[in-house]
């Protein structure tokens, strides 16, 4: 009996033992260094011999020393690659996860913060997903382009890891669009550095025909406020309109993200002083204070609502966190933010007035970190601006210079309010502070050298904006200040002016080096000279040709000297010599009572809305006496055509040039030209030279693009 029981089991053990070597893995080796099937057939060798003890020894020794191991190793992996794969594709919502932690009873989100806080490498005061990706040493253009190049996720049109780190550092860098934003600020973002070629967006500029005038007192402060439907609200006349009057044809890439590099590897000493320079502008801001870091989770959960465009959510989100924690800087600036958004969305200047409202109670709560509150206060001062209030824009930055006193790129926006109101002195004064603190910053230099040359200091401009231009500092990049180098240079006699303009042309600021306007629409036919033909208004040439003396009579009329009706030109485009206009239609609205004076004239015009209604032009007689000379210049835009036509022309002595081409007026007939060309004038005769200018829509723009287009 005793031979029977041992048999059986014998025979079980040894058939699981031929059967082990078909199913067993691959040989591998253990913590001792002994293959783990070596050891199983040690086991089963014991068993076969006749020791159940034994052969049972060995097949726990093998479990316990490898399998467990194994078993163990493989766990391990399997953790630490799902914790890459959460980070790398952005699987885990982090901050859900946090804002669910908060409702256990033992508040296992302090517990979890305070063993991460070890691992804040954002400096924000917690750990979140943007720390573990600076720990892989990943920026966020890094993770999104990893993101998109991994087969088998789908890829998002914006990445949500650079929407949440952009828009959670928020709002130094929130100069909306310009596109989106008028303030250029010069806290050194890329966006600051450089205006698109083409301009997304036009707005009001100066009345005459060249971006010099600069000291044109902006609307008063309770003028009407400007619609939402431009996104750009600039005064006529204003310094800062050359800065943001910009075309409707194309829209530009989010300027911020254009320019942004990978990080370099290696040490920071190995790294470009450049790119050293630029991670230092990129670190998130502090923004919240002791308190609102236990109350993190609940303002993150409303500022997720914002980011994804849920905006009245938002607001209702951000106006219950108020409510419950009144004194919280950041919920209340939170809530201006959604405000704001809600502003856009609705295109309403009343929630815009209240975001307003908002931002200025933020930055007034005690216990708000400074980076707050010169976040608030910029964005404050940039929507004001938005509306036409640039006096309420200069006393907020007047604020914020006072606060934050060593902050050089505040007084740089600072003097750029005071040109917005047209205050050149104060700018001056601001620009001179600057340069006496910072005497290699080029943001001042170019903006000083441009009141420089406002003031017809013409030799004195032009170190300040030669210097600027070639410091390629933020700001600097902008088509004016080539535009006035190059005439500053043309002025002086100096040739290297065709450097500056090719140079702007490179850049994108100007279409060629002989076409610099700076408000263009782009596509549209671009030649110095046109035929009546090729503008397709051959009924209104006729027109003036046919009636040119009943024209050239009433100009006449009016030109008595007691009468005051010709104002000397005040563009300062004359180097020498006298030269008067007298207005009949401006920005496509009639001028006061001209019309009054020289009613057939007018009458001739009416029908023809091409001229009387091109808000982009003028029509005016112009007189020129004999010794006046007019410097070389372009007008301000790509969107007109201007016809001369000829009432008195002395018969030698008076000329255009329109680029390289060379021309002279007739009596009774029209000369047309592109004045976005550049041109210059003579009149060297020995009696006055009277010519009637009617500026049209240029044939190709649309009918909506000519109702649309902001006047100039």
């Amino acid at each position: 009996m005793e031979e029977t029981v041992l048999e059986e089991p014998i025979c079980e053990e040894a058939v699981l033992a031929e059967e082990i070597p078909e199913v067993k893995p691959a040989a591998m080796v253990n913590k001792n260094g002994v293959k783990a099937e070596a050891a199983t057939a040690s086991g089963g060798g014991d068993v076969a011999s006749g020791g159940v003890a034994s052969g049972g020894g060995g097949a726990a020794s093998g479990f316990s020393g490898t399998k467990i191991f194994t078993w163990f190793m493989v766990l391990a992996l399997l953790g630490v690659w799902s914790s890459v794969a959460v980070v790398w594709l952005d699987l885990v919502d982090y901050d859900n996860v946090i804002a669910r932690a908060k409702e256990f009873p033992l508040n296992f989100s302090e517990v979890l913060q305070g063993k991460l806080s070890a691992y804040d490498a954002d400096g924000d005061g917690d750990f979140d997903v943007e720390d573990a990706k600076v720990l892989l040493d990943q920026s966020p253009g890094e993770v999104a382009s990893k993101k998109n190049r991994t087969k088998g996720v789908k890829e998002r049109p914006v990445s949500l890891v650079q929407k949440e780190a952009k828009e959670e550092s928020a709002v130094e860098e929130q100069t909306e669009p310009i596109v989106e934003e008028v303030i250029q600020t010069t806290e050194g973002t890329e966006e600051e550095g450089q205006l698109p070629p083409n301009p997304s967006q036009e707005q009001q500029a100066p009345e005459g025909e060249s971006p010099d005038a600069v000291g044109t007192t902006a609307k008063a402060e309770d003028a009407t406020e400007e619609s939402f439907e431009g996104k750009l609200a600039v005064e006529a006349g204003s310094f800062e309109a050359e800065a943001a009057v910009q075309v409707e044809e194309k829209e530009p890439v989010a300027v911020e993200e254009k320019t942004t590099q990978e990080d370099s590897e290696g040490n920071a000493e190995d790294q470009p002083e450049d790119m050293l320079q630029y991670k230092a502008k990129k670190k998130k801001p502090k923004l919240l204070n002791a308190f609102e870091k236990t109350i993190k989770a609940e303002i993150d959960a409303a500022e997720k609502l914002r980011k994804k465009g849920k905006v009245e959510e938002a607001v209702r989100a951000f106006d219950t966190l108020v409510q419950q924690y009144p004194q919280s800087p950041r919920c209340r600036y939170g809530k201006a933010l959604a405000e704001d958004d809600l502003a856009e969305k609705m295109r309403s200047n009343d929630m815009l007035q209240k975001a307003l409202s908002t931002y200025k109670e933020a930055s007034e709560l005690p216990n708000a970190m400074p980076d707050l509150i010169k976040a608030t206060l910029k964005k404050r001062a940039e929507r004001q601006q938005f509306l036409g209030r640039m006096r309420g824009a200069l006393a907020t930055l007047e604020k914020l210079v006072q606060i934050f006193s060593e902050d050089v790129a505040l007084k740089n926006d600072l003097g750029v309010a005071h040109l917005l109101i047209g205050d050149n002195k104060s700018a001056k004064r601001v620009y001179e502070e600057v340069l006496a603190i910072a005497p290699s910053n080029g943001f001042a230099k170019v903006h000083y050298g441009f009141i420089l040359k406002s003031e017809n200091k013409i030799a004195e401009s032009i170190p300040f904006l030669r210097d600027g231009l070639e410091s390629g500092d933020p700001g600097t990049d902008d088509g004016r200040f080539y535009f006035h180098l190059g005439d500053a240079l043309q002025r002086m006699g100096d040739d290297s002016a065709y450097k500056w303009y090719e140079r702007g042309h490179q850049r994108g600021h100007f279409a060629s080096v002989w076409q610099r306007s700076l408000y263009n629409v782009d596509g549209l036919k671009a030649q110095p000279w046109w035929t009546p033909k090729d503008t397709g208004y051959m009924d209104l040439i006729k027109t003036l040709e046919r009636n040119w003396r009943t024209i050239r009579d009433e100009a006449l009329s009016v030109m008595d000297k007691t009468t005051g009706l010709f104002v000397p030109e005040e563009e300062n485009l004359r180097e020498k010599g006298e030269w008067g206009q007298f207005t009949l239609w401006q920005q496509g609205k009639k001028a006061g009572e001209s019309c009054h004076s020289v009613p057939k004239t007018c009458g001739l015009l009416e029908r023809y809305t091409e001229a009387t209604g091109c808000k982009r032009g003028q029509i005016k007689f112009s007189v020129m006496q004999p010794g006046t000379h007019v410097w070389p210049h372009t007008g301000p835009t790509n969107c007109r055509l201007r016809m001369h036509l000829g009432l008195v022309i002395p018969k030698t002595g008076c000329k255009i040039r329109c680029t390289n081409d060379t021309r002279a007026w007739e009596e009774g007939k029209v000369l047309i030209f592109d004045d976005s060309f550049e041109h210059e004038v003579w009149q060297d005769a020995d009696s006055y030279r009277l010519i009637f200018i009617v500026d049209v829509w240029h044939p190709e723009l649309t009918q909506y693009q000519r109702q649309t287009l902001s006047p100039i």
